[in-house]
């Protein structure tokens, strides 16, 4: 992800990927740029690769900020899908996968669902493109941010 694009982490995934990164580094700093060996060599490939991929994550990061309550699906929002094929409905939270850990899905917008969301609202139907190859219809039912939904759980579980 070496993109300028602008990504959606709730404060919680900012502070993971900050920690992240800081092992990462003592990491590669205490094995130095080359292991000993083809198999540290390609770890500490690895690890360079995934301290730039969080460092372009957390340069770019727009962190906990909601957007508007305005129903349309975009980073940051909380949505629901109707799959229209049987009916069956997902709530998940549009922002960075693999950098959110916790109850909720969460779908990149760079997912086939995802990017077919994106910009929808409540009542639209979106088509998009399985990996198999299939097409896939949903409609979006609603989409709040985050921290409207975060505070909706907290209620929910204290009563």
């Amino acid at each position: 992800m070496t993109s300028s694009q602008t990504v959606w982490l709730t404060p919680d995934a900012h502070n993971r990927l900050k920690d992240e990164l800081a092992t990462l580094q003592q990491l590669f700093d205490e094995v130095g740029e080359d292991g000993d060996d083809e198999n540290t060599a390609a770890v500490q490939r690895a690890r360079r690769a995934r301290i730039q991929q969080i460092h372009d994550l957390l340069v770019n990061a727009v962190v906990g900020e909601d957007p508007p309550n305005d129903g349309i699906a975009e980073p940051g929002m909380v949505v629901t899908v109707r799959f229209d094929d049987d009916e069956d409905t997902e709530t998940f939270l549009l922002g960075v996968r693999g950098a959110e850990h916790g109850e909720i899905e969460v779908y990149s917008v760079q997912s086939p669902l995802g990017s077919a969301i994106v910009g929808a609202r409540p009542g639209e139907q979106r088509t998009y493109t399985l990996p198999s190859g299939a097409t896939a219809t949903v409609t979006l039912l609603k989409a709040v941010p985050y921290g409207m939904h975060a505070a909706e759980d907290v209620k929910a579980d204290a009563t």
